[in-house]
């Protein structure tokens, strides 16, 4: 595979993980939730999304696969401790954190499907 092959692929790898956290997004939006931050950076790691539904912050994973599996599986156990010290580092800086609950999400995205979101998945 050539250099210009790989950087396609991966042109595309990222375009279709940037639809399927849109679409993960609206799905929150229309359960509820607020969505407070997409691809959330830290030093310490990213989140692809942050949601709010009254006193409750989501950190969201989301991955686009095709079928939930797969989707569940791709969550490595080094990215699920990334993205819990991202959300502490979150929680930390929010000025009412005394008063917020949090958890850490999976949404599945697959091809022609209603998203599947995982509450609470690690």
């Amino acid at each position: 595979m050539s250099a210009g092959d790989r950087l396609d692929r991966k042109r595309r790898s990222e375009r279709k993980g940037r639809r399927a956290e849109w679409f993960a997004a609206m799905a929150l939006m229309l359960k509820g939730y607020r969505i407070v931050a997409l691809r959330y950076r830290t030093p310490l790691g990213e989140i692809d999304i942050v949601a709010r539904k009254r006193d409750l912050i989501a950190f969201i994973e989301v991955k686009a696969r095709r079928d939930l599996a797969s989707g569940v599986d791709a969550v490595s156990y080094s990215a699920q401790r990334r993205i819990q010290a991202a959300g502490e580092l979150f929680i930390g800086r929010q000025p009412a954190s005394a008063s917020l609950s949090w958890r850490h999400d999976i949404i599945v995205v697959s091809p022609w499907k209603w998203p599947v979101h995982l509450k609470d998945a690690f």
